[in-house]
């Protein structure tokens, strides 16, 4: 928006004081929006995705193969991994560097939107107006829950996520064969021996490749973060024996730094979320406000497209008040945002239900967001359902 030619207030209610995270795939559909903002994937320490493999949880066999190294040539942009602290740094340095720069207010909480007047309440009491509303503020959006009352469906997986740095794993002989095993790129490494229960690790690496990151997606577990890594290890005890070493290698450094005040904080970094269903929105604009991001359209992570999609929407919505400075015409433009991006972001979001392959189950709710869908057409599938495939 700022590139755009506005005077943007950010209002931010993290303080950045220890900000920690996962890291995030950006394909080619983000990472070109981002390039056209100027975005440095160098500055940022992205990690090149050459390949994205599937391969057999317990015996490590290689299942499929697909080769990113043409995706510049076939998408306009290659596909990077990138820590979600490297994104947030770089993307702040757009918005604060040059002229005209952003205003950026950290441990700023918004209370209260008024989405008519363009009014926003913080949790300090001040109140500050504007021509335009950008809800960007995630999947708890304050903007979304006061408006919609929208519910979110549970799916009974959880996402287990950690980050190893790569220098400790070359310490340990047999999971630096692992490394070495590993293509460069993107890895999902999957339970075919059972097709009913859902379980999963995807694992690349980030930060120039200085750091390993790590999903597993199994049934639903609760606890703390102790109890849950020994449920993790009960999950995927069958797998293949260097993969449970990898889970039992972030309980060592749990406990390691569980004993020290001044260790790594890799325990911040050992995060368990529950997964939950949101059905597309039929509206993002109300009034003066617009939501974008996980506050518009907040999806499962089995598509990878959560980040970028969000992307989207700030390339987009950019682009379209790009030097507009007539107010009178912003609730046409963003009527305009909405017909471009929403039909598109609900095709992702529903898509993100399943895994690859398994497109067939949800092509009815597809098709109410299809773009020229013939009602006879069948849904394409990406590739081969990987339940379906026998070690």
């Amino acid at each position: 928006m700022r590139q755009a030619g506005h005077s943007v207030q950010i209002f931010e209610k993290s303080a950045f004081a220890a900000e920690t995270g996962a890291a995030l795939l950006l394909a080619p559909n983000g990472a070109r929006v981002l390039s056209s903002l100027g975005f440095s994937f160098e500055r940022a320490r992205a990690r090149r995705v050459h390949v994205w493999e599937t391969c057999h949880g317990t015996t490590l066999e290689r299942i499929s193969c697909l080769d990113f190294d043409d995706a510049e040539e076939r998408f306009g942009a290659f596909v990077w991994a990138v820590h979600r602290v490297d994104l947030h740094q770089e993307l702040l340095r757009l918005a604060l560097d040059g002229h005209e720069a952003a205003t950026l207010r950290l441990g700023a909480r918004v209370r209260k939107v008024y989405p008519e007047s363009g009014n926003v309440e913080l949790d300090d009491g001040s109140t500050h107006s504007a021509d335009l509303v950008v809800a960007a503020d995630g999947l708890h959006s304050t903007m979304r829950s006061m408006v919609t009352g929208e519910q979110a469906t549970p799916t009974g997986l959880s996402a287990f996520r950690f980050l190893l740095p790569t220098a400790l794993v070359r310490q340990n002989l047999e999971l630096s064969k692992l490394l070495d095993w590993k293509l460069p790129g993107a890895c999902i490494i999957a339970d075919t021996r059972d097709p009913v229960h859902e379980r999963h690790m995807v694992w690349y690496d980030c930060q120039s490749g200085e750091v390993q990151n790590f999903s597993l997606t199994n049934q639903l577990l609760k606890g703390d973060a102790a109890d849950v890594k020994t449920a993790m290890l009960q999950e995927f005890a069958h797998f293949h024996p260097a993969l449970v070493d990898i889970i039992r290698f972030v309980g060592y450094l749990y406990a390691l730094v569980l004993g020290t005040n001044n260790g790594p904080r890799l325990a911040d970094d050992v995060k368990c979320w529950n997964l939950f269903i949101h059905d597309p929105l039929p509206t993002w604009v109300y009034g003066k406000t617009v939501l974008i991001g996980d506050a518009a359209h907040p999806m499962l992570p089995f598509g990878g497209q959560g980040s970028n999609q969000a992307i989207e929407d700030g390339g987009a919505l950019g682009y379209l008040l790009n030097s507009v400075n007539d107010t009178s015409t912003i609730e046409q433009r963003l009527k305009l945002f909405e017909t471009i991006r929403r039909d598109r972001a609900s095709r992702v979001q529903t898509l993100s239900k399943v895994r690859a392959g398994k497109e067939n189950e949800i092509e009815q709710e597809l098709r109410k967001y299809a773009d020229g869908m013939d009602s006879g057409e069948s849904m394409p599938d990406t590739h081969p359902p990987i339940a379906d495939v026998k070690p």
